[in-house]
Formats: structure tokens, sequence, C-alpha cells
């Protein structure tokens, strides 16, 4: 083996001046969202244990660090080629793009534009020179949409780790608090860089740090623990039967499915406290479990009730088999539109990963699987209904930002409770939320919500079409890119000279036309075809698609009873349209807000508890 370096450098120092390769043999970029999320949690959790509003940018300095692994580079021809960690240098890459989208000054976007790209001669060459890149990486730095139709693997999941980057960007490290984290990101977050210098001896290095041995889980240390502690052999055999069962079905489920499913049982029915959100927090049941459940069921066994072996036996194969066989169900609900479930759907497509504590958490041993469902789809509403009141008035549904009151306010508060008691006090936590569909009549599209309105709309057209007799087409609706996806579409074309006596500012047409009452959801097809049409032009093409967009057409009150029933019966204002005028828009805007209301309404809730 030849000589062998590794320094450690923090993001600044390791990407400043450096152009990264990848060689056609490495894998494609497979981060999910899972990972993209993780690393956000993490890092946002990290500098908020340090970062106070009102300190000198010059405090940054004396944060806590983060050390984000290894990389092994195989240096040749003074280019550097990823060995291993060309999945998180990618990640890292996209999240300083959004961050240069997030600063104000120019001086801060320079700093980080640095460290993203190089520039020659007016062309930027990214520091993470991939071919098939390039492209879309130049749409995400510019700000451009990106078509990610017929991409390659990598181009496609680099788009939607964007988006959810987008989607799940806490608002506490936004605005003043911005250039604080860009700072501590790229001077406190470190790397150990280990540079060989051929292939072989960085494949070598590679293989020695991720095949020696088998690392054990803190799944296997808990399963240790917990049958070390048994001590007749029969009872010990029959636990870790139960427990092999299990762990396989959760395994089954994806990567690291068992872990997440250990968390949310004992954070569901067992943790007591949160890290509260301020300088100088320490870890508590919630952040410990996450982390080290091991250790914290270890340091519990009182809390537990783990005194003697047949506790800890049943602690196995009633406890965790109970918890477990229902976090596999509500995972499978999340993946796959399941009747009677669909509303776990809707949350997991939301990207709301706190839905699963939260559902295990009024559950009981000895409920019945009627009362089980019951209860989920309670839980599973109070969800839907909060997720989106904050995205109609553009409140965040991160992870961070909502996971101290969705512990101290929901899971706490519903632990155990009966189906009655259940929908009483998440009915009573929705009456005191501030935000409702109300609170903001001039909901739009705006750059980075486009698919949260996506959600919406599939949402609130199914409403309207299964309630009018037809059969849901949810499924179908959701989809985005390739030919048969569908697209958040406009009914005014981007054409302000059409609407000069109106709107005397094309900014003020801009901002109108982006109001949700402007907007449909149709198949990529439609736009490309119509798009650009006047309304007048559009109109009787509307009445060949969903029923939302039908309704603008006067022959959708004609030919359809279904929807005439359901007009007359709900009260809802629908009527048509010849033309779409700004008092057109208006009008259209107040249905969707009513129309929202009712998808989203609290009496789902307490009509679910009275059934």
């Amino acid at each position: 083996m030849k000589e062998i370096r590794g320094f450690a450098k923090n993001v600044r120092a390791l990407l400043s001046g450096s152009r990264f390769s990848i060689d056609y043999y490495q894998r494609e970029y497979r981060w999910e969202q899972k990972q993209i999320v993780e690393l956000i949690e993490d890092l946002t959790e990290k500098f908020l244990e340090s970062y106070e509003e009102g300190d000198e940018r010059s405090a940054v300095e004396g944060y806590g660090h983060y050390f984000l692994g290894s990389i092994i580079i195989s240096e040749k021809d003074r280019l550097k080629y990823i060995i291993d960690g060309q999945q998180r240098l990618t990640s890292l890459t996209i999240l300083l793009i959004f961050l240069c989208h997030n600063l104000t000054s120019d001086d801060e976007k320079h700093q980080l534009a640095e460290l993203i790209f190089s520039q020659k001669y007016g062309k930027r060459s990214f520091n993470l020179d991939v071919d098939e890149r390039t492209a879309c990486m130049e749409a995400l730095f510019t700000g451009k949409d990106f078509d990610e139709t017929d991409q390659p693997e990598s181009v496609v999941n680099i788009v939607n780790r964007y988006q959810d980057i987008v989607e799940t960007f806490v608002d506490e490290l936004t605005g003043n608090a911005a250039p604080y984290f860009a700072d501590w990101l790229i001077e406190n977050v470190y790397f150990v860089e280990i540079t060989a210098y051929s292939d072989a001896d960085a494949y070598t290095i590679f293989e020695t740090m991720n095949d020696r041995g088998l690392s054990l889980t803190p799944t296997d240390m808990l399963k240790g623990y917990l049958l070390a502690n048994i001590t007749d052999a029969e009872l010990r055999a029959d636990a870790s039967e139960v427990w092999r069962d299990h762990i396989v079905k959760l395994q089954q489920l994806g990567k690291e499915e068992d872990a997440d499913a250990i968390k949310s049982w004992l954070r569901s029915q067992y943790a007591q406290t949160i890290r509260e959100r301020k300088r100088g927090a320490v870890p508590l049941d919630f952040d410990l479990i996450g982390t080290e459940f091991h250790r914290w069921v270890r340091d519990h066994e009182e809390d537990l009730g783990l005194s003697g072996s047949n506790s800890f036996s049943e602690f196995i194969k009633d406890n965790f088999a109970f918890y477990g066989h229902w976090y596999e169900q509500v995972r499978k609900a999340a993946e796959t539109l399941t009747e009677g479930l669909e509303v776990i759907y809707y949350n997991a497509q939301s990207k709301f990963t706190l839905q699963y504590p939260a559902l295990l958490a009024p559950l009981v041993i000895t409920d019945s699987e009627e009362t089980i469902l019951r209860k989920l789809r309670i839980v599973a509403s109070y969800i839907d209904i909060l997720v989106a009141r904050r995205v109609w008035n553009w409140k965040t549904t991160s992870y961070n930002a909502m996971q101290y009151n969705m512990f101290q306010l929901v899971i706490l508060n519903i632990r155990g409770k009966e189906v009655s008691e259940l929908a009483d006090v998440l009915v009573g936590r929705l009456e005191a939320e501030e935000e409702t569909f109300s609170t903001n009549d001039r909901f739009h599209l705006h750059g980075t919500n486009g698919r949260q309105i996506h959600r919406l709309l599939a949402r609130m057209t199914d409403y309207v079409e299964t309630n009018s007799g037809r059969a849901s087409r949810y499924a179908e609706y959701i989809r985005r890119g390739g030919a048969n996806g569908y697209e958040v579409e406009h009914i005014w074309a981007d054409h302000p000279d059409r609407h000069t006596d109106e709107f005397a500012h094309p900014n003020d047409f801009s901002e109108y036309r982006n109001r949700i009452g402007d907007l449909l959801l149709l198949p990529k097809s439609f736009n490309a075809s119509y798009g650009d049409n006047t309304y007048e032009q559009k109109l009787k093409h509307y009445f060949g698609q969903n029923l939302l967009a039908q309704s603008l057409h006067e022959n959708a009150y004609k030919h359809d009873p279904g929807f005439r029933r359901f007009r007359d019966e709900s009260g809802l204002p629908f009527q048509p349209h010849s033309e779409f005028r700004k008092t057109d828009l208006d009008t259209r805007q107040r249905l969707y807000h009513d129309i929202a209301e009712r998808v989203w309404a609290p009496e789902r809730l307490t009509t679910e508890a009275d059934r």
C-alpha cells in the first residue's frame, strides 16, 4: 500500500477549491427522504443547542462541532475520485444550494457559492463534477424549473431530496438565524478526508472500515439485555422467537425500520420528558430514545416495570409484540392506500413522520381490533387537519419544528385514552390552534410549496368526486412527473397583457394568478396543449377533466345528477364561469376555502368516535 493521508477538515476546507469526480462504476445517488430529513434534523438540533438570538456572528466560532464521518478519496491525475462518501457530499451540496437561496447578503451567498461551484470564463463547474447531474444542479442553483422525467436515477433523487429540504427546513433557521447557521455549517461541521493514491489502496481502506466485524446495532443490544434478564430457559427461548419474528417483519419494511419501530413504541408509551428548545438544554427521554434506546431502557428498568424474569419476558412477548405489530400495520398503510386507514397514507405523503409515535400512543394491549382502528383513524385525522391548516397558513410542518409540541401537547395527553376521550382531547387541541383556513384568505402558490398545493388539490378534487358518487382517483391525482403525472396548473395563462383592465402592474397580476382559486390539478399533457390559451379557449377542454375542473363549465350542472345532488346537499358555492375575471377568481378562492373546511373538518374526529 502506498502513502495514505487522513485530515480532519471542516466543510469550507473540504470543498473550497476542490473538484470531486465519481467513476462510472460508482452507485447512483440513492438517499431517500428518510436520510435527508434525518441529516437536517441532526444538524438543526446540534446548531440550536448553541444558537441564541442576539448573538454576535463571531460567537458561532464557539458553537458546538458536528462530525459527518469520513470520506475516502482516490487521487489520480490531480483529480479526486470519491470512493466512499458521495451520498453525504451530494446531500451537503444541495443543502448548500438551498441555503444560498435563503441568504439575503451577496457576500453571504458568495461564501457558499464558492463551495458549490467554481467559475471560469463565465461557465460554472460544480465542485461535485458529474456530467449527467450538471443541468439539474444548474437549475437548482439558478432557481429554475427542472423536468426530471426520463432522467437518470441520481438526477431524480437529487431533485426530490432538494424538495424534501425545502419542505422540512425549519423556520427557526431562516431569517436572522440563516447566516449564523450557514457559518456554523461550513466552519463547525467536520469530515475526515482519507486520501489514497490508487484505487486499489482506496478500496482496501473502504473494505477495512466497513467489513471487518459485524457491529451490534441498538436493536441487537436491547435484545441481548432483555433476554439476559430472563432466567427461565424456556421463557427466554419463547421470547427470543417472538422478538426474532417481529424484527424480521419490521426489517422487511425497509432499512432501520426495526429501530424506528422500537423508538416509536418507547416514545409513545414511556417517554415523559423532552429537551427544551433553548441553549444548553440537555437531551431527555424523547431525545435519548432516538439516539440510544438500548441504554435508555436499561437506565429506566424501574419505570418500565422490569423487576424480574417474568416481567422481562412479558415486555417482549406482550408489549413489544403488540406495539411492533401495530407499527408494522401503520407503516404498511403509510406506503399503500389501505381501506379505512387512507388518512395515514395522506400524512405519510406530507412527510409527517411524527405520526407513528402519536398513532401508537392511545393504543392499549387489551383494545379490540375495532377499537384500535378507530383510535388510529382519530389520531391520523387530527394530524391530517393540523398539517393541512399549517400548510394553508405557510407554517412549517418539519419534524424539528413540531416534535416538542407534538410530544408535550399530544402524545402525553392521549396516551392510553378511550375512544371518546381521545376525540375530545384532539378536537380541543384543534380548537386551541391559532391557524385555521379562515386565517389566510390569500393562500397561494409560491416558490417552495408546489408539492404541498399538489397534495391539497388532490384531496379536494377527490373529495368533490367521491361525494358526487364517483370512484376515488386520489392515487392517480397524487402522481407527479412522467407521461401520466399530474401538475398544478393555472387557469389564467401567464399573460398579464390580457388583464391590463384589472391589473395595473404585472406583479399584481402575478400575485393574484398564483392564488389557489386560480389553480387546478391537471394531466401534464393538458398544460403542454392548452396552457397558453385564453380561458375561453380552455373552458371546453376543462369539461373533459376532473370534476373540480369541470365545475367551471355550465354543462357540469346539467348532465351530472350526482354532482348536482352534492352541491345542493353540501351548500358549497359551486357555480359555472363563462369568463374568468378577478371577481371570478375571488369566488373560486372562497369555494376552495369552503371545500378545505369540509375536507379537513374537526367533526371527522367526533364522527369516528360516535360510530
